[in-house]
């Protein structure tokens, strides 16, 4: 080294208070000679290398001691440096530490001499172990993030407050179709049809200005597009968050195409095994039908024939017997088409249509197919309508369908009790609800048939299916009224179900 050259730097830290105070730092310092490869470590370089104080350093050491991935990494740095005069400033593992490799930060700068040659590289290095096992820890927890939000079913979709999105995660990708290239940076609206696109932007500038949730904290069902122009129903729940001082919105996107189809298949067997359960009780009420429907049958047939007789009987017409004949085969006409109408009613397949009908015609008509054969049972049947809830809001044939099933279970629980009374009664409750009971005088339940009395295919019956009482729960329910039974203390059961009284501005619908 010549004259000119600058003093290397051991010859500057010879001062023993500086050198002592930047080794506490946790500084280390180094200086390699470029010529003769000559290398200088200070106190705090050799215990972050577990070098001793005493052992001789050189080039070949501090390379020897990096894992061997570092290296190479490192040497065509350092060449880098000399060649070019840049920095030098490198990541690297020292091998003979715990943990895979212990983390330091070596940085240095190329010493020129007087010519202007490059002398040495002098520079420090630092502990960064602890930084990047902090930064391992972040990238494990943002990946991990990342692959939850990946798998999750939910369409992810962040946008800042002027609307452009700003992450897309894969759920997105494939329910909206563009790739997140595409949505990143764009804004969010191109997701939805109009007149919604056109609105959004006032949607976020009117909440952000007044803070007026329409959406934000509260998820609900809007339509999406999808980039093929088709749109779709989705369920949208939007989180608001800041982050780096900016206000963002994310937001949870589930495509309800699925879930909607779904709903219209459980709906369409809910309407068929309604049906199909009229045409059970049909097929169960079947032999006491026929006999109610022969009784007008067989009287018309006899009007009939006692009009014929007087005819023949005399050449004087009996103008007087002969007229009261034919109305009372009319009567007897009349009453057996409405048996077969109410018949009809019953078992046809149909939308259900609520509108507003009288309770007191639903319990007759309803009474006429279920109590079909309670004359011939001694049945007692006793009604307390309160005409002040008559109007109720309700599908008529589906609640006529309830009320048949409790009909005839009562019939069949009073089959063998001396006493047989059905009593039948409605009151109005406090939420606008009308409350009706039917008691019979029957059996009761046990306490084990009491708690399953509405699972499906559960029954008391030797022949029955277990499906009438729990449908009809489904149909009151349906109509935001529920159902229950209660054993009553003197013996038999009691069935209750509350329907919803017609609005008084409907009232003008009673068919």
């Amino acid at each position: 080294m010549s004259s000119d050259d600058p003093p290397p730097l051991k010859s500057l830290l010879r001062d023993e208070d500086i050198q002592r105070g930047i080794d506490e730092s946790g500084i280390g310092m180094w200086d390699l000679d470029l010529e003769t490869r000559a290398l200088f470590w200070s106190s705090a370089t050799r215990r972050l290398f577990g070098v001793a104080q005493d052992q001789p350093v050189s080039y070949e050491l501090f390379l020897s001691l990096l894992v061997p991935e570092d290296r190479a990494r490192t040497e065509q740095a350092i060449e880098r440096s000399i060649a070019t005069g840049c920095g030098f400033d490198v990541q690297c593992r020292i091998r003979e530490q715990p943990d895979s490799g212990y983390w330091v930060r070596a940085r240095a700068g190329i010493v020129t001499g007087k010519d202007g040659m490059p002398r040495r590289l002098s520079g420090v290095v630092l502990d960064i172990h602890d930084q990047k096992r902090l930064e391992e820890a972040l990238r494990a927890r943002e990946e991990h993030l990342r692959l939850i939000l990946e798998t999750i079913p939910d369409a992810m979709i962040v946008i800042d407050d002027h609307g452009i999105m700003q992450r897309f995660s894969s759920a997105a990708e494939r329910m909206f179709g563009y790739r997140e290239a595409e949505a990143i940076g764009r804004n969010v609206s191109m997701l939805m049809p109009e007149p919604d696109a056109g609105r959004h932007d006032g949607y976020l500038a009117r909440y952000q200005s007044t803070g007026e949730r329409h959406i934000v904290g509260i998820g609900r069902i809007v339509t999406g597009k999808h980039r093929n122009g088709e749109t779709f129903p989705m369920h949208l729940s939007v989180g608001e968050m800041w982050s780096g001082g900016k206000r963002h919105f994310t937001g949870f996107v589930r495509d309800l195409t699925e879930h909607q189809q779904t709903q219209a298949k459980l709906q369409a067997l809910q309407s068929e095994l309604v049906h199909m359960s009229r045409l059970s009780a049909m097929g169960e009420m079947a032999s006491a039908l026929a006999h109610e429907l022969n009784q007008p049958l067989a009287a018309i047939s006899n009007y009939m024939k006692g009009s014929r007789r007087l005819l023949a009987a005399s050449a004087e017409l009996n103008m007087g017997k002969i007229e009261t004949a034919l109305d009372r085969a009319a009567d007897q006409a009349i009453r057996a088409g409405q048996i077969i109408r109410r018949l009809r009613d019953f078992v046809s397949r149909r939308e259900a249509e609520k509108r507003v009908e009288s309770l007191a015609k639903l319990m007759e008509e309803a009474g006429a197919l279920g109590l079909t054969g309670a004359r011939e049972q001694n049945v007692t049947l006793r009604l307390e309508l309160d005409p002040g809830c008559d109007r109720i809001l309700v599908d008529r044939v589906q609640i006529q369908q309830v009320l048949v099933n409790l009909f005839r279970n009562a019939l069949e629980a009073m089959a063998g009790s001396p006493k047989r009374e059905l009593a039948a009664a409605s009151a109005k409750t406090a939420d606008d609800m009308v409350e009706l009971s039917i008691s019979d005088t029957g059996h009761g339940f046990s306490e084990v048939a009491l708690a399953n009395l509405f699972q499906t295919f559960f029954t008391t019956k030797e022949t029955g299916m277990g499906v009438g009482l729990s449908i009809s729960r489904s149909i009151v329910e349906a109509h935001g009224g529920r159902m229950w039974a209660e054993t009553n203390p003197s013996g038999g059961a009691t069935f209750r179900l509350t329907l919803p009284i017609a609005p008084t501005e409907s009232l003008s619908d009673v068919a």
